[in-house]
């Protein structure tokens, strides 16, 4: 088991990094984060046709690149630290994961080309209004009607739900759990856009009415797939957290080295010491949490539930632990809306309860390990 990156891997930061450092700057995420749509069209497609990003883990006879998970988290890790702002964990962490794992070669080659491309923004509706990101408590069903189905019931807190061209959508038939795609502007869909503590990552509640929708994969074949999606998507949040905590870890030291109080740096006092030590501490144990969940993704073995959701937990609690004290580094300018730590404060808190918070996630460890 080797954690270290690749050459190639680390061309790869590199590259993403530049980008993100002219496309994603406080400034621009400050605009972004006020908009509707939440993103950059303009700069959607450049990802797409020029750094080949939304289709980096898609197999090429899909339109990708055929890269694996490490490579893809080593992206996330990169956005998280820029609070980038687009649909892209939904569109590629979500919703290309899901149909590679639960749909049929007739769906890959329907659904993947298009979000390879850039062309189609998805994303995987998985809670209903209780929130709960157990499979098993999908409250939404579906049923055949003619040559194809229909699905009804309520989605929430749908991760760039409003500006997902394709919604996928767990459901139960009579056969149990599948999973349907649904166009976004169908007929008995009706979106809105939630109000968020974190504005950098758009949230809907969707409802379907009798809405015309596709089974992806076979009828009451979802759960495996699903499972394994939102494993591998856990993991990949446990990247972005990562990539969040070190770069405010990254502002805490470099405000404490230029910060002067009483005559000196307020980096040597002792408790700021602490403070960023105790940081340090979280940032390193939450990097090899996240980077042996990537392994365990990469490799698709028996060690993933485990891997992610320990990952999910522990990444969660540092990044949360990391943004906080941030803001008690720097002080009273740290609580004022026009200071970006706050921005890291809230996706760092918005980042702990998607996809389950770290509760939730010791509880599936505990079952997993047979505690």
């Amino acid at each position: 088991m080797n954690f270290g990156f690749s050459e190639e891997q680390e061309e790869l930061r590199k590259m993403v990094k530049r980008f993100l450092d002219e496309k994603s700057p406080e400034t621009e995420v400050r605009r972004l984060m006020a908009t509707v749509e939440g993103y950059d069209p303009a700069v959607w497609d450049q990802m797409a046709n020029e750094l080949a990003l939304q289709g980096l883990g898609i197999p090429e006879v899909y339109g990708g690149q055929g890269y694996g998970p490490v490579e893809l988290y080593v992206v996330f890790e990169e956005m998280g630290a820029a609070l980038f702002c687009a649909p892209y964990f939904s569109t590629v962490a979500l919703a290309a994961n899901a149909v590679l794992f639960v749909g049929t070669d007739d769906d890959k080659a329907a659904y993947l080309p298009g979000i390879a491309s850039g062309e189609t923004i998805a994303t995987v509706a998985l809670t209903d209004d209780a929130g709960e990101w157990d499979l098993h408590a999908t409250s939404t069903t579906a049923h055949a009607s003619g040559d194809g189905w229909v699905l009804s019931g309520v989605r929430n807190y749908v991760t760039d739900g409003n500006t997902a061209s394709v919604i996928f959508v767990p459901a139960v038939t009579a056969k149990g759990l599948s999973l349907f795609a649904v166009r976004g502007d169908a007929a008995g869909v009706s979106r809105e856009a939630l109000p968020t503590m974190d504005q950098t990552r758009k949230q809907s509640r969707i409802v379907f009415d009798n809405a015309p929708a596709a089974l992806v994969g076979v009828d009451g074949g979802a759960l495996d797939g699903l499972e394994a999606t939102m494993q591998v998507a856990a993991a990949a949040l446990a990247a972005e957290q990562v990539g969040g905590a070190q770069r405010v870890l990254n502002n805490s030291v470099d405000y404490a080295k230029n910060r002067v109080q009483f005559g000196r740096p307020i980096g040597s006092f002792q408790a700021i010491k602490h403070k960023c030590a105790d940081m340090l501490l979280d940032v390193e144990s939450a990097k090899s949490a996240a980077y042996y969940a990537a392994w365990a993704a990469q490799e698709r073995n028996d060690e993933l539930p485990i891997a992610a959701s320990l990952a999910k937990s522990f990444c969660s609690e540092a990044y949360f632990h990391c943004a906080a004290e941030n803001i008690q580094i720097h002080g009273g300018i740290g609580f004022t809306w026009e200071h970006h730590a706050h921005l890291y404060f809230k996706r760092a808190k918005s980042s702990e309860l998607f996809l389950g918070d770290p509760a939730y996630h010791r509880e599936l460890l505990a079952q997993r390990l047979g505690i």
